[in-house]
């Protein structure tokens, strides 16, 4: 069973009342993300405010964070009133396809680690579902919510599975909306890229490509470039 708080250097991520607890796919989008010249930031589904939290230690932006269910966004509320940053933390209980039409706000950095089981069995727990599965909000609602939020050089940052990656920067195309950054993540040397983590911008620029190893010969035998891109978060590093 999952621990009840997961502590990192500078805050702590309760996380009993998500679905969603923390992982590495939220690190290492919370790590990866252009936030150092962002005034303003957009993290879309925060659950526990993870990538909110590492962000406000990153950067001195402005950043609001929407969660759709309830239970999270009050904890992920909680998180931020206890982190060094909760003057520059604002969480709202809203979906993103509401908030989107209804706000006026535009944003410098726009950052989600989506739901992404498109196909996959329906988990038990409602909650659950609704964290991991896209049935409340599709990678098409993600990519026209952004266009309309995303100031003209803004970015979109993303973490999605390789397949799924590789199908959102083709419908992100369609709509002008450009992949301008890819890394791929290997759990390990020689193996197939499980994760990319994407940036989008709406003018179109020369694609840089990057690659990060997780783990090398051994479990918990940590490559220098995942121990460089973490280590001010993680304790062991």
């Amino acid at each position: 069973m999952p621990n009840n708080y997961f502590k990192f250097k500078q805050f702590t991520v309760h996380q009993d009342k998500c679905a969603m607890k923390v992982g590495a796919d939220g690190v290492l989008l919370g790590a990866w993300a252009s936030c150092e010249h962002a005034q303003t930031i957009l993290d879309i589904g925060t659950g526990t405010g993870l990538i909110a939290l590492m962000l406000a230690q990153r950067s001195n932006s402005s950043i609001d964070a929407i969660e759709i269910d309830a239970d999270a966004c009050k904890q992920a509320a909680d998180n931020a009133n206890k982190s060094p940053w909760k003057e520059r933390i604002n969480i709202i209980n809203q979906s993103f396809q509401d908030f989107s039409k209804e706000t006026n706000k535009n944003y410098d950095l726009i950052v989600s680690n989506p739901p992404y089981f498109q196909n996959s069995l329906v988990a038990p727990n409602p909650k659950r579902t609704d964290a991991r599965h896209n049935s409340n909000l599709e990678l098409e609602d993600i990519i026209m919510g952004s266009i309309k939020l995303l100031n003209e050089n803004g970015k979109l940052n993303l973490i999605l599975p390789y397949l799924e990656g590789n199908m959102f920067i083709v419908k992100a195309a369609e709509y002008n909306l450009f992949c301008v950054r890819q890394t791929k993540i290997l759990p390990k040397p020689g193996a197939e890229p499980k994760r990319l983590l994407l940036e989008f911008m709406k003018t179109k620029k020369p694609l840089v490509e990057q690659e990060i190893i997780i783990e090398l010969n051994k479990r918990h035998d940590y490559s220098d470039a995942y121990k460089n891109l973490t280590k001010d978060f993680y304790l062991a590093f």
